[in-house]
């Protein structure tokens, strides 16, 4: 009775055993670079530029802006010794309130870049998710993992699905 018991359990881990080995052995992973397919594809390409156009723009803005506190700094700065002590501290709170008012510019500035790259990559992202969905089902892909967000270290080349998403993106796949 106690053997029979004992060959029972037996059998049933060596049958554990074996459909666990079955499982890992069908279970497939595969990686991508979202991050490079963003940048690689047409419409991230697109999406980008339109971004730097935008930073561009900002910064100069704001060059200019740091430029013109320089210019009235040094004039202060120049004149300090003949000011009288009241209109000496009402020059240096003048500016020091504007070099706050250009750093909430610069952060606000950060802040809408930030925005607008959201907007502009978020639809492209949804668009990849969809390929990638139809990869993982077409391929029988047990797992894809983002490689950057994910941590790999190591990975071998054939498990990297980039290259085939921004193929298939630019192709037009994945389109609502």
């Amino acid at each position: 009775m106690r053997f029979m018991h004992l060959s029972t359990f037996i059998a049933c881990a060596l049958a554990l055993l074996l459909s666990a080995n079955a499982a890992l052995a069908e279970t497939r992973i595969g990686l991508v670079d979202l991050q490079r397919a963003l940048v690689e594809t047409e419409e991230g390409k697109a999406a980008k530029a339109q971004l730097e156009k935008t930073k561009e723009s900002k910064q100069s803005s704001l060059d200019a802006a740091q430029t013109e506190l320089r210019k009235l700094k040094e004039q202060f700065d120049s004149q300090r010794a003949m000011l009288k002590e009241d209109v000496r501290q009402q020059r240096e709170m003048e500016l020091a309130e504007k070099l706050n008012a250009l750093k909430m510019r610069y952060v606000q500035d950060q802040q809408t870049l930030a925005v607008d790259e959201a907007k502009v990559t978020k639809p492209i992202i949804e668009r990849m998710n969809r390929i990638l969905q139809a990869m993982g089902r077409e391929q029988k892909w047990t797992l894809i993992l983002e490689r950057s967000e994910s941590s790999v270290l190591f990975a071998e080349a054939s498990l990297d699905l980039t290259n085939e998403l921004i193929r298939r993106f630019n192709a037009g796949e994945g389109k609502k």
